[in-house]
């Protein structure tokens, strides 16, 4: 099959065109995997930010509540009261967290089921940006059965 020669110079004109229309897109996009990974790493830095503030702060909520759960115990043993039951629990999280979180703790006898029990309530700021954050927003109740 023979081809008109208009369709091959056509052809050419065509290829010719794709190259040129090859270089100048690559000429436009010199520099752009530069600002590509700024962009990426600085959002990837952030996300990775977040997520360890995430844990910080689920780690500081449970280590309240093993303190206050663990107060409420010591304070129902045979010698101990509800005062040594907050100082225990003030000593756990000073050691653990730090002073600022172990501000606000009580002990209060409390009904569960009919059953008396220690309450210890322990009201702290919850980190939102590093171990800062607004006072009183995490509250967490630990409790025991007062034996005595």
């Amino acid at each position: 099959m023979t081809l008109p020669g208009r369709w091959l110079s056509g052809r050419r004109r065509c290829k010719r065109r794709l190259s040129d229309a090859k270089a100048s897109h690559d000429e436009r996009d010199a520099g752009s995997v530069v600002a590509e990974w700024a962009m990426v790493a600085g959002v990837t830095a952030v996300l990775f930010a977040v997520t360890l503030q995430v844990i910080f702060a689920l780690h500081v909520r449970n280590v309240l509540i093993d303190a206050a759960s663990n107060g409420a115990r010591y304070g129902t043993l045979a010698d101990r009261g509800p005062g040594d039951a907050v100082q225990r629990s003030r000593d756990l999280i000073t050691d653990t967290v730090g002073a600022p979180f172990a501000g606000d703790i009580s002990a209060n006898p409390a009904t569960v089921d009919g059953i008396a029990t220690l309450e210890i309530t322990v009201v702290a700021p919850l980190p939102i940006v590093g171990p800062f954050g607004p006072p009183g927003t995490l509250e967490v109740t630990g409790h025991a059965v007062d034996t005595s």
